[in-house]
């Protein structure tokens, strides 16, 4: 295909036909150009120098010097595209970083002297301050150029840099800015032609005593080689002349450091890792395409080098033998690494040969074994665009068809896009005729005698027989390649077959619809999708429409974000040619809803479906950052409505497929647009959107998941990978409806139908519940009661859902619950505590409902009188009860404290507790119930639970901290505080129920002592002490006595040595309990003497016996 005619798109370099910015000063502003200044221009662009001297025999010299003149590059941004990388340095280091700006600064300082331009060789010095302390450092620049480019530099400060360095760019910009100051010279040679042989001896000679200690042996080593007459160079016509230009043969290219950018590229994804060494290999590859926009030769070469640094990632190989998958970072850059290969591949205007090289380079990385896989299943042979497409077959046997196809398929690397676009070419006539102009119609060529329309009925140009995300891509490399005018030619013979391709899809579904709807048939009309397609042709469609709609201004910008704030893109309506109130913004809203609101199947892949949500999201802030006008409000209505009426075809349709991509995202971006002009149509959408069919077939409406609280466990639905963030998106557009429903009823309750039947997860439904609650109570106004009621009904649905699953966030909830119900009114509150066996656990009802109810916040808040205070009390009374009857282990005493203001609330529990005794409640549980109602004043009945506690203990001889010592010891000192008659009936609870000789030791030396107490009324007392060798303590020191003995017999059985010390601190003990009784001390004496002649085969610790006690 013959390139077409150039034309600049904004934003982008200047074209060849606009590279005066400099040069052109040298003619007054609004003289006509001379005619030899014009010929000469466009010789400088495209002949090389020796192909003029070929052709002509002679060239005069005044030709000559305006040739080499405008032989240099004339476009400043041509020295910024090679002098900066295009990212955005961090605050304060634009001018330490980027070298088009240093060296514009240092053309600004006067830093730039002694310019020479000889022939097509340009030279001078650049004098830079060096930094405190510091001499001024002279640097030597040279340059070499040739049709408008810069062939090769060379500068004295070493630099080893990607780019051009700041001397270079001052010396250039000196060059275009001042081309008229520069003192300009023919090529060398044209210099020694003129000479004689004496003025060549003296020229030569002084050049040699000039720089004698560099080139003298040099230029003896010629001399010898000329005079010998069979020499090399004696046999070559003429001689190399540097300052005289490239030669016919020679590649006009820029400058491009090969090595550097290897290195550079090699640098950075070793430090993958980080956030800015993906932002720099970004940078790079927009480096590429702005190459490409130019027609710069080098945006290939670059784009080799960098694939080739890629595919020599030693991660590449690890991650495959690990059979791990790469890092999504990787993974995006390999992405956008094959997008540009296909945009390269599929240039318009390369040569046969560059395709064909490119080609084998692509085949040979497509077979490395390191080479990455393409992400998804996507086709690379799917349905071209067609006029008509028909349903497709049901479920089962699409997946068949798709399970052949994978069985089928070959391997795919991330450059199998690329290796197809070389068989793609642009020598169809008919898109030759749709690129070349916008008038194109029938009435020109007819149908062009083919089977296939070439035009709509409206006589608009189709592009029909390629599938649609290759027709897209020639979109976009015509964008790269600096076609913009045809690119959007083609975007629009596109869009025509799009939409008539939609016109006959809505009329075969309304023919079968009523068929399709009986049956139930859910079958998928696209099973590969275009949002998130590895080759984004919806993106590539937006943005090539959107940057023909761009208002911006026309300057050199390094940084178009480096502005205080962010300055928001403006876009204004651009006429479509031939097509009358279309405009290229309106093309752009409708395309991106129609890829948005695709109906398609989930890709297969983590990475894959990430890059779905990840697409969706870029294409959406494309669209938000456009200002609905009114014309696009009807572009918007249209599109909804189409979406709507769409059936199998659409994500909003009727007839959904199980595994379809929500719609979420999509749906809310139409709500909030749509809200504002037609909120009938908003809501209809975003409800319809609110489906989840993966779901809904996995669980009936309103039942909850196994996990209720988190994502659908991953074993159930294992291709689903991003499950939980469709959910969360699923909820942020319910949480949009019902904000904007605040204070309409009808959507109100409609759109909580549509949150109970679609929502299943109980975290974000009890989101949604807060969120209402918060929108509904603004501090500011009063309440939206509907939305209270809302919030509250949503709550109630979690509480449901979640009775059966303990989790942490169960006590919030909640909480949150009686809050909502508070702010609602005591009727409500009522109501959940009424109800509150299908809501909560008896212990959720009786330590958080019941009590949080009736605080005096709570009661403060509700403003009630007193009949209606006591009423919400005894139902929380009655609450209380009932818990306490389900669960006495854990609500009898939550119950009695809620009870206690009412006696016979109160005895009623009590009643509870004792019931609960009889039948089995432990211990644990009894004696805080003792001891609350000791605390109340009722000893009686403390000391009765406290026997029944007992009567359910059993403590060993070894358990002396067993976690019911304390309280065995404060049921001791209740009963001694009561009186002889209850001391003596706990004694043999005591005896029966512990075990353990040094607390039955303590719990006798406590009684022995004194102590003030409590009488049987109440009555405050001093009781006697009481006698261990009499009733009935008695029985208690035997007891004590008895475990003594036993327990050290128990003890050692197995001691050992280090354990002696242990034991004589204990025998220390047990002599102080025997000598309490009459005859203690005999009697210890032969329980002592009884362990040596048992144990004495435990000479060392009888020993110790013996020395401790004698």
């Amino acid at each position: 295909m013959d390139p077409p005619a150039a034309k600049r798109s904004r934003g982008c370099p200047a074209g060849p036909e606009e590279r005066d910015a400099g040069a052109g000063a040298v003619r007054g502003r609004g003289r006509p150009e001379a005619l030899l200044d014009l010929s000469a221009k466009r010789v400088a662009e495209t002949w090389a120098f020796e192909q003029v001297e070929e052709r002509f025999s002679r060239v005069p010299e005044p030709v000559q010097k305006r040739i080499v003149f405008w032989s240099f590059p004339r476009s400043e941004r041509e020295i910024c595209m090679y002098s900066s990388l295009g990212y955005q340095p961090p605050e304060g280091e634009h001018d330490a970083r980027v070298p088009f700006t240093r060296g514009l600064h240092l053309l600004q300082s006067g830093a730039v002297d002694r310019v020479l331009q000889v022939g097509f060789h340009l030279s001078g010095n650049i004098r830079e301050l060096g930094g405190p302390g510091e001499p001024e450092r002279l640097y030597h620049v040279s340059i070499s150029f040739d049709r408008c480019k810069i062939t090769s530099v060379s500068c004295g400060c070493d630099n080893r840099d990607l780019f051009y360095c700041a001397h270079v760019v001052a010396l250039s910009l000196y060059r275009i800015r001042h081309a008229r100051q520069v003192e300009l010279r023919l090529p060398i040679s044209e210099t020694l032609s003129q000479m004689n042989r004496d003025q060549l001896q003296k020229f030569v000679q002084y050049l040699i005593s000039a720089h004698h200690t560099e080139v003298l042996p040099t230029a003896q080593r010629l001399a010898d080689e000329i005079l010998l007459l069979g020499s090399e160079i004696n046999l070559v016509h003429g001689a190399p002349d540097p300052t005289a230009g490239a030669g016919i043969e020679d590649a006009n290219c820029w400058h491009l450091d090969e090595e550097q950018i290897q290195e550079q590229v090699k640098q950075l994804l070793s430090n993958g890792g980080y956030y800015g060494a993906s932002q720099q290999l970004r940078s790079m590859f927009c480096k590429v395409r702005e190459m490409l926009r130019m027609r710069d030769s080098n945006g290939a070469r670059m784009l080799i080098l960098m694939t080739e640094q890629f595919l020599q990632d030693p991660r590449l190989a690890l991650w495959r033998q690990q059979g791990a998958g790469m890092t999504d970072k990787c993974r995006q850059l390999w992405d956008e690494l094959g997008a540009l290969w296909v945009c390269v591949v599929l240039s318009p205007h390369c040569k046969p040969e560059e395709r064909v090289s490119w080609l084998q380079l692509l085949g040979k990385w497509d077979k490395l074994d390191v080479c990455p896989l393409e992400e998804g299943n996507y086709s690379f042979d799917g349905p071209s665009l067609q006029p008509t497409v028909a349903l497709s077959p049901g479920l089962e046997e699409e997946e068949e068809e798709e399970e052949e196809a994978a069985a089928a398929g070959s391997r795919h690397t991330v450059f199998g896009r690329a290796l197809q676009a070389g068989s793609l070419h642009w020598s169809d006539a008919h898109l030759q005729r749709i690129l070349a102009s916008d008038s194109y119609g029938p009435s020109l060529t007819g149908t062009m005698g083919s089977e296939k329309p070439t035009f709509d009925p409206q006589g608009r140009p189709l592009w029909l027989g390629e599938p649609f995300p290759t027709a897209c891509a020639r979109v976009d490399t015509l964008r790269a390649h600096g076609y913009p005018r045809q690119a959007l030619r083609l975007a629009g013979a596109i869009i025509n077959t799009l939409r008539l391709q939609r016109r006959h899809q809505l009329e075969s579904y309304k023919q079968q619809k009523k068929e399709l709807l009986q049956k139930g048939n859910t079958c998928i009309t696209n099973t590969e999708g275009w949002v998130g397609h590895p080759l984004d042709p919806i993106g590539c469609l937006c943005r090539a429409l959107l940057e023909a709609c761009r208002l911006e201004e026309e300057t050199l910008t390094l940084y178009p974000d480096s502005g205080p704030e962010k300055r928001k893109t403006a876009y204004q309506h651009v006429p479509v040619p031939g097509s009358p109130g279309e405009s290229y913004l309106a093309l752009a809203l409708e395309v991106a809803l129609l890829g948005l609101g695709q109906q398609r199947a989930l890709p297969e892949g983590l990475y894959a479906q990430d890059k779905v949500v990840r697409s969706e999201e870029q294409l959406l802030s494309l669209l938000e950052e456009v200002e609905l006008d009114e014309r696009l409000v009807q572009v918007l209505r249209k599109q909804a409505g189409l979406l709507l009426e769409g059936g199998p075809f659409s994500g909003f349709g009727e007839g959904l497929f199980r595994e379809s991509v929500p719609m979420h995202t999509c749906a809310r971006y139409l709500f909030m647009a749509l809200l504002p002009h037609d909120p009938d149509l908003a809501y209809r959408l975003a409800l319809r959107a609110m489906r989840l069919p993966v779901l809904e077939t996995a669980f009936p409406a309103g039942e909850a998941h196994p996990n209720p609280l988190d994502s659908i466990m991953s074993n159930r639905f294992p291709r689903w990978f991003i499950l939980g963030h469709l959910e969360t998106r699923q909820c942020e557009l319910a949480s949009a409806m019902l904000t904007a429903a605040k204070g309409d009823p009808k959507w109100l309750h409609a759109v909580l139908g549509s949150i109970q039947q679609n929502i299943h997860s109980p975290a974000l439904l009890f989101k949604l519940a807060q969120d209402a609650c918060k929108t509904a109570t603004p501090a500011s106004a009063p309440p939206d009661t509907t939305l209270l009621g809302i919030a509250l009904e949503l709550g109630l649905q979690v509480m449901r859902m979640t009775l059966n699953t303990m989790t942490w966030r169960r006590r919030e909830m909640v909480r949150w619950l009686v809050s909502c119900a508070t702010e609602i009114g005591p009727q409500a509150l009522m109501n959940i505590m009424q109800n509150w066996y299908s809501l909560f656990t008896p212990v959720e009802a009786a330590t958080i409902v019941a009590v949080t109810g009736t605080t005096h916040a709570t009661l403060s808040r509700l403003q009630l009188d007193a009949a209606r205070r006591e009423e919400l009390w005894a139902c929380a009374r009655t609450l209380a009860l009932q818990c306490a009857m389900k669960d006495p282990q854990n609500c009898a005493l939550p119950a009695l404290t809620l009870c206690e203001k009412n006696r016979a609330a109160f005895e009623a529990a009590y009643q509870i507790v004792l019931d609960a005794a009889a039948g089995g409640l432990g211990h644990a549980h009894l004696f805080p119930v003792a001891r609350y109602m000791e605390q109340r004043g009722l000893p009686l009945r403390a000391y009765k639970l406290a026997t029944l506690a007992l009567a359910q203990l059993s403590i060993a001889f070894n358990q002396d901290s067993h976690p019911a010592v304390n309280d065995v010891l404060w049921a001791c000192s209740l009963s001694h505080s009561l009186g002889r008659h209850e001391l003596s009936a706990i004694v043999p609870l005591i005896i029966r129920s512990i075990h353990c000789a040094p607390m039955l030791s303590d719990i006798l030396r406590r009684w022995t002592l004194a102590a003030p107490g409590l009488g049987p009324l109440g009555a405050r007392r001093a009781t006697k002490p009481l006698g261990a060798d009499r009733a009935p303590l008695c029985q208690l020191l035997d007891a004590a006595v008895a475990a003594y003995i036993a327990t050290s017999h128990s003890r050692l059985t197995h001691i050992s040595p280090r354990h002696y010390g242990d034991f004589i601190e204990f025998l220390g003990q047990a002599r102080e309990t025997f000598l309490l009784a009459p005859d203690g001390h005999l009697q210890f004496a032969q329980f002592l003497e009884n362990l040596k002649q048992t144990y004495k085969g435990k000479k060392k610790l009888m020993l110790l016996v013996r020395e401790r006690f004698g």
